[in-house]
């Protein structure tokens, strides 16, 4: 297995959920992205405004920080991190080469019914329509894996752990 798996994908995949399975189905460490958001961010992203790649720097180098601590540890480490644009996940892979990206794949009608249906969380489902505009899948080029996240929780990891084992 990777040292490092980030669980990507758009608010409503399932990157928290499938996250924490796989952490727990591999005894590592789980990062939980959304904590890692300054709070002005958080801010901006529940009034409704969508975030610039210059305000998802610092975001991205804080989770980067901890996967680096982490590998650096010994510990596997599994991460929830939206990562939608190849330069995101570039940024990333400055902290650990060898992450392996878990692309969870769904359509925009599940994911905004998901976010709605979230209490207590800051993203509001207005925002799922902008993750759309500027996400940008993995390419062949970059090693990443994608699963079915219209699926439920049990069924991703099961996928994720087949496809982990055959990377």
């Amino acid at each position: 297995m990777p040292p490092a798996i980030v669980v990507m994908g758009v608010a409503g995949c399932g990157k928290s959920a499938v996250g924490i399975a796989l952490a727990a189905a591999l005894g590592a460490v789980f990062i939980e992205g959304d904590r890692l958001h300054p709070p002005e961010n958080v801010a901006r992203m529940a009034s409704g405004e969508p975030l610039t790649d210059q305000l998802r720097e610092g975001w991205l180098d804080a989770i980067g920080e901890r996967i680096a601590a982490s590998v650096g540890e010994g510990q596997g480490v599994v991460a929830a991190c939206s990562a939608l644009k190849r330069g995101y996940r570039e940024r990333l892979r400055g902290f650990c080469p060898d992450i392996v990206f878990l692309y969870l794949e769904i359509d925009p009608a599940t994911a905004r019914q998901r976010v709605a249906s979230r209490k207590d969380h800051f993203m509001p489902a207005s925002l799922v329509d902008s993750q759309f505009a500027i996400l940008e899948p993995p390419g062949s080029d970059e090693r990443a894996l994608t699963i079915d996240a219209t699926r439920p929780v049990a069924d991703a990891v099961a996928d994720a752990m087949r496809l982990l084992a055959n990377s």
